[in-house]
């Protein structure tokens, strides 16, 4: 990526009076993800060029990336290389970054090297300890103070501060924000990775056990924006300030047609904060494809298409099965990751993978798996007493997710 002329060795210049702060918001980037047995790195790769290259026409006073770095809490090596490269060239911007842990990551491991990479303008929120000290930024009108909360379950904030009655996840982020003690006469962001009470899922994100999970947007009133991770949908959380950037890239064919973008803040004079969007168009798009066996394999049906290498859901409408059909298809359409069949009378039934079923919580599936064992559902007092087990041992666990 070309060099902007920022010489991160040079003391910043004090920004003109009056000038507003230009932030980026990311969150949900899940370096090393592997969809349906395909590698993304290369299209993961491919967006993180063009978020650079947004950097470099935008020129944002920082970047925020609100956790779910990694896909798993021990990443594979080159997904740690893409961070690394990513982060060197935001570095190189002398473009500031502010990025926190999400529940799929390990806040230890993300957290390494956090104090040598601030020397470099890249904050890496410690494993929570109780205090979050604020991120200070500075524009044209003062300072801007930018906590990072890395993603948080009940257990982790008891053990700091016993004394409080931490019941569920609103009592406990409520606890970690008294005792940063904002000041409300100043500008405060917050960077976290939370399920804010109402927002909208997608089948790529992990379900807690009857929606334990759940933030009331109440407890984030004293941030003037609030950069939000978990969910992989771009959308407002109760007030339009309080916002999921989205991930940049499609993770489940239920995100199919979603449109991805870099969520862009900026920040004005106290209690001025305007948001907007930038477009992001992936190396390879997901989508849908439906037919029968003869019209997809039809010359003039991929001859032209542009979408041929796409990541695709094949549908197919023929009343049998068609032998090898996934194997032949992907002759043509290379990226085929799922092959069904239409749900109607004589057609074979459908076969996604697992990770494509309709998603159901814990709970749930226990209360499915107990009535086929027993031929009953389960107790009023069964299910209580299950609910409220599973929601121990969920809040009880490791912060690095599944």
């Amino acid at each position: 990526m070309a060099y902007n002329g920022r010489d991160k060795r040079q003391p910043p210049q004090s920004p003109p009076e009056g000038n507003s702060m230009k932030l980026f918001h990311l969150s949900d980037l899940h370096l090393g993800k592997r969809l349906n047995g395909f590698s993304l790195l290369d299209d993961q790769q491919y967006i993180l060029d063009e978020i650079l290259q947004f950097v470099d026409s935008q020129h944002p006073d920082g970047i925020l990336i609100a956790g779910d770095v990694y896909d798993k809490p021990v990443p594979p090596v080159e997904a740690v290389a893409l961070l690394d490269g990513f982060l060197a060239s935001l570095a190189e911007r002398g473009v500031p970054v502010l990025l926190i842990s999400g529940n799929h990551d390990s806040p230890q491991r993300l957290a390494f090297g956090s104090q040598l990479l601030g020397q470099s303008g890249v904050h890496v929120a410690p494993v929570y300890s109780g205090r979050v000290k604020p991120v200070v930024l500075r524009d044209g009108y003062g300072p801007v103070y930018c906590y990072l909360l890395p993603y948080l379950k009940p257990a982790h904030v008891r053990q700091h501060f016993p004394q409080e009655r931490i019941e569920s996840y609103t009592d406990a982020l409520a606890v970690a924000i008294r005792a940063m003690a904002p000041n409300p006469s100043v500008r405060n962001l917050l960077v976290t990775h939370q399920f804010v009470t109402g927002s909208q899922r997608s089948e790529s994100e992990e379900l807690s056990v009857g929606g334990a999970d759940n933030v009331d947007a109440a407890v984030f009133a004293p941030f003037d924006y609030v950069a939000l991770g978990h969910l992989h949908t771009p959308q407002s959380a109760g007030r339009p300030t309080l916002r999921y950037c989205g991930s940049p890239l499609c993770y489940s064919f239920s995100e199919a047609g979603t449109p991805k973008s870099v969520t862009v803040v900026e920040l004005g004079p106290k209690g001025t904060v305007e948001v907007t969007s930038l477009p992001l168009a992936p190396l390879r798009a997901m989508r849908e494809l439906q037919g029968s066996y003869d019209h997809l394999t039809l010359l003039e049906t991929y001859r032209d298409a542009p979408w041929r290498e796409d990541y695709l859901r094949v549908v197919l409408t023929d009343p049998q099965e068609i032998p090898d059909a996934a194997a032949r298809l992907r002759v043509i359409y290379p990226n085929l990751m799922q092959l069904s069949y239409s749900r109607r009378a004589g057609a074979a039934s459908e076969a996604f993978p697992l990770e494509e079923l309709p998603q159901q919580t814990p709970l749930e599936l226990f209360q499915g798996f107990y009535e086929r064992q027993n031929g009953r559902p389960m107790e009023p007092q069964q299910q209580a007493f299950l609910e409220k087990l599973m929601e121990e041992i969920w809040e009880e666990g490791e912060p690095c997710g599944r």
